[in-house]
């Protein structure tokens, strides 16, 4: 069912492929103030998503600001995680997925991976307004990480990385390139491979992506796509992954329903799973965000709401998971 993309070994960049909506020389918006951190109490342990919302990825915006994509129309919600409640910010259209978000608090850009639909859209994080669209000719583009110079996507189902160049004001450049996923990094043909994806930041900032299949966490050039694994860890089911400082990584494990807390060395070559997270209302998570010293991880709910085949009626929600 899924049409696989052929791409040459060299690095190719499109130009043209891009659908742009906004001015490029618009300057960046003052960022709000952030909400001031209250004791754990004061946010809710549990936030209720729409009915048959099917979520998949959760990013932290501005403040207490956080959004969650939806697998059945692509629609876009956006909340409060001081006070749990929310709305939708962009609406669903049939055949559209959101699936892993970032926002960038520079631009309040939200950047979206938008899965079979094999590229990507980039929105107001504050009106919803569509700013762009990117037609990669990707086969599932999973998530994306946003860097100071670029955002990265990645595809499970080709070895590719997707650079999207980004203008001094955070807007998105023209065009993109498509970085062949080489090194270390194990493709398996028909399985889920590259998941979610995290930056390390620097002039050069590396990148940190897993296999969802294998289990392996692997360092990537942002440049090359060259990947080098790191050793010492495997992770299966490996999903979302959240960066902490440069060295904590926390890793979703969706279907054992916990979040692996890794500790890279210094030279990023070893990592050590240090504890593991596990929440009685965590129920097949896949992404998760940090605010306020907590982890937020959205519930996908995948062995009773299967994306693809209506939920009727699945109650999906976001966790608070206190790190310890």
């Amino acid at each position: 069912m899924l049409k696989r993309l052929l791409l040459p070994a060299a690095v190719l960049l499109a130009t043209g492929c891009a659908e742009q909506i906004t001015e490029p020389e618009r300057g960046l918006e003052a960022p709000t103030a952030e909400a001031p951190v209250m004791g754990a109490s004061s946010f809710p342990g549990l936030i209720p998503l729409p009915e048959d919302f099917q979520p998949e990825g959760i990013a932290s915006g501005r403040g207490d600001a956080f959004y969650v994509g939806s697998l059945a129309d692509g629609s876009i919600y956006k909340g409060s995680l001081r006070t749990g409640a929310g709305s939708v910010l962009v609406p669903g259209t049939p055949g559209r997925l959101a699936v892993g978000l970032d926002l960038d608090e520079r631009s309040n850009l939200l950047w979206v991976a938008n899965g079979f639909g094999g590229g990507g859209q980039v929105y107001d994080g504050g009106t919803g307004a569509l700013v762009a669209s990117f037609a990669f000719g990707g086969a599932f583009v999973n998530d994306v990480i946003v860097t100071r110079d670029a955002a990265y996507f990645t595809d499970s189902f080709t070895p590719n990385l997707y650079r999207v160049p980004l203008l001094a004001n955070g807007y998105p450049g023209n065009g993109f390139q498509a970085l062949p996923l080489g090194g270390d990094f194990q493709f398996i043909p028909g399985a889920f491979n590259a998941n979610g994806v995290e930056a390390i930041p620097g002039p050069r900032p590396t990148l940190i992506v897993v296999n969802g299949t294998t289990g392996r966490l692997y360092t990537v050039d942002s440049e090359t796509g060259e990947a080098t694994l790191i050793q010492g860890v495997s992770l299966p089911n490996g999903d979302g992954l959240l960066l902490e400082g440069r060295r904590t990584v926390y890793v979703v494990q969706n279907v054992q329903s916990q979040i692996a807390e890794v500790r890279l060395s210094p030279d990023l070559a070893t990592g050590e799973v240090v504890q593991t997270l596990v929440d009685d209302a965590l129920r097949i998570p896949t992404t998760v965000a940090g605010f306020g010293g907590a982890l937020y991880a959205v519930n996908a709910r995948f062995d009773v709401a299967p994306p693809g085949f209506p939920s009727n009626g699945v109650e999906f929600e976001v966790v608070r998971v206190e790190k310890r």
